[in-house]
């Protein structure tokens, strides 16, 4: 497994499409942060609280979440669309160690990156809007918690390049289980519609970034949730690729 992993390693880090989705990330996570705390200390008519500081500087997560989802599935359809993926077989016959050598060295990757990119947004956000006072343990959880959250987003994405093994199909699929439709989710009425709503993908998952509760989940448990949806696209993606060619 060890030599699994730094072969995936090198993969990630060599692999020009990482970097720079890494990039786009982090970017994307200190641009909207700028933006969005400059807009809110603009038009406050007074001191912005410590934790809207926080929860301002993390407005980019969204479409970081849609960025790390991406990289997901490029890490595994990008080797079906070059064929390198039968190469990677014929060094690692076991589809299921090979599979697995993904997963961690991905997550360790993007926890890392990501979770650094929301500390750094958060220390820009609230350099710019300036709170009277902030709670360290409460930045300490909102980036560990952006970390988590971005790369369970990947995960996802991982799971469904590996079940759809199409790049543009997967990363559709990504958009409409990450932002679409729990958008639309939202919107079911009566309270059969808030429960669905509340379990779905990312409204689950995002409680642990925001350190907040919804009406069924709080944060961790919220999270475990996320962890289930993703734990489904990855299981049914290994399941085909232990049957299907390459």
């Amino acid at each position: 497994m060890i030599d699994i992993l730094r072969s995936e390693w090198t993969k990630i880090r060599s692999v020009r499409s990482t970097v720079w989705t890494l990039t786009v990330t982090a970017v994307l996570m200190l641009g909207f942060s700028v933006l969005i705390s400059a807009s809110a200390k603009s038009m406050a008519e007074g001191p912005i609280p410590g934790d809207q500081a926080i929860v301002l500087s993390l407005a980019g997560i969204m479409l970081a979440s849609l960025s790390m989802a991406t990289l997901g599935v490029l890490v595994i359809s990008s080797e079906y669309r070059t064929g390198g993926i039968r190469t990677s077989l014929m060094a690692v016959p076991k589809r299921m160690s090979l599979l697995t050598g993904k997963m961690v060295a991905f997550a360790v990757v993007s926890l890392v990156v990501c979770a650094v990119a929301a500390a750094g947004a958060i220390g820009v956000g609230v350099a710019i809007s300036q709170p009277p006072s902030i709670e360290m343990g409460e930045v300490v959880r909102s980036s560990l918690g952006s970390g988590l959250y971005l790369t369970a987003c990947g995960l996802f994405g991982l799971g469904l390049g590996t079940l759809i093994r199409h790049t543009p199909g997967a990363v559709v699929s990504a958009i409409a289980l990450i932002l679409v439709l729990p958008t639309m989710a939202n919107q079911l009425p009566g309270g059969w519609g808030r429960t669905v709503a509340d379990y779905f993908t990312t409204n689950a998952g995002s409680l642990v970034v925001s350190g907040r509760s919804n009406d069924s989940l709080g944060p961790w448990s919220g999270f475990a949730v996320y962890l289930a949806w993703a734990a489904v696209a990855v299981i049914s993606g290994a399941a085909l690729m232990r049957r299907r060619d390459a």
